[in-house]
């Protein structure tokens, strides 16, 4: 396990500043299944995400953002936030499952993008913990004489899920484990701005913990990689075990949680805000009624309105929590990736 801000010595890492990007215009259900040619009702009813948005375009197929590009502007958008400059910045990281090549790393790209040279970028290949995975990552690294004029650890996550989904499918004859991942999935990044320097941001980062829980167990999710030699090969890019997922996340996230307050000394009662794993909006429906347990917090969820798009899910639902946070205000979230299934979570407190 990996955690922030807990030792006495050490100044508190602070959420300095968040942007987020998202990729044109909102893609509606009916929008969706007329393309697939499936029931927008099936999608609403078994999914329940009403929006995503897709860095490709659904027609042609072309790609109009990449990876780089929504990191970018999402990086930009965290900075200026946090009132930083390029400067500042002391490291770079960036958590995705799809990066727009192997080499170079996204990371690199973006950083040279911002202006940015000099300094460690680190890229973690993960799924959804991988945004918590990043910020462990960087909380650590600000307590280990992190360089810079301030300095400021920059985190982002994000996902191009489309690249991996080919549009040209007979979808009424796909099986259900692959045909949800075309209404499930859809494109985004995040990015937040560290800084252990006092005053600096709303609210502070005061765990960031994630391990491994798949021992024995099969993966919930594959995403193949294809290279010369296989890529026409009849392995479909991405499945999803759907009915593993619905079984194993919601007791996996009260794991999480129950972990957290544990470890922080936080009594469940105490919480204002909970961030869900941003699965579907389905499925975080019912695994929110399953954290509450009758207490009165408020859920803090996006994937209803931007699709999961991966590692930039926890950054969507910082930028929401972060005005509803009231001085004191503490807040924990989890982040579940069915992969390999990783187990992630995270805790702020309002300065």
């Amino acid at each position: 396990m990996s955690a922030a801000g807990r030792s006495p010595a050490a100044r508190p890492v602070r959420l300095a500043g968040i942007g987020t990007a998202l990729p044109g215009e909102p893609v509606g259900n009916d929008a969706l299944a007329g393309r697939l040619g499936i029931a927008p009702e099936w999608v609403e009813t078994f999914i329940g995400t009403r929006t995503r948005h897709f860095a490709r375009d659904l027609d042609g197929g072309a790609v109009r953002w990449t990876l780089e590009d929504l990191c970018t502007d999402a990086a930009d958008r965290a900075l200026a936030d946090a009132a930083a400059e390029p400067e500042d910045v002391a490291f770079i990281v960036v958590a995705t499952a799809t990066p727009d090549a192997l080499m170079p790393t996204t990371a690199a790209l973006v950083a040279d993008r911002l202006g940015i040279d000099g300094v460690p970028v680190y890229q973690l290949q993960s799924g959804c913990s991988g945004a918590v995975q990043a910020l462990a990552l960087a909380s650590a690294l600000l307590g280990n004489g992190a360089r810079g004029r301030r300095p400021v650890g920059l985190v982002i996550g994000g996902d191009v899920c489309s690249k991996h989904l080919d549009l040209g499918q007979n979808f009424r004859e796909m099986p259900p484990s692959q045909l949800v991942n075309y209404v499930l999935f859809g494109d985004g990044a995040g990015a937040v701005a560290l800084s252990r320097e006092d005053g600096a941001g709303r609210a502070v980062l005061t765990a960031a913990e994630h391990w491994l829980d798949g021992l024995g167990r099969s993966p919930g999710q594959t995403v193949e990689w294809f290279g010369l030699a296989d890529r026409h090969t009849d392995r479909p890019a991405v499945v999803e075990d759907y009915k593993a997922v619905e079984s194993r996340v919601p007791v996996m996230a009260r794991e999480v949680l129950d972990s957290l307050l544990d470890t922080l000394g936080w009594p469940a009662a105490t919480l204002g805000h909970v961030l869900p794993p941003q699965l579907s909006g389905r499925m975080t429906e019912r695994i929110t009624r399953g954290l509450r347990q009758g207490l009165e917090w408020e859920e803090v969820s996006c994937v209803a309105q931007t699709g999961n798009n991966g590692n930039a899910l926890v950054f969507f639902q910082l930028e929401r929590l972060l005005p509803r946070l009231a001085a004191g205000g503490r807040a924990v979230g989890m982040a579940i990736e069915s992969s390999k299934w990783i187990k992630a979570g995270f805790a702020v407190e309002a300065t």
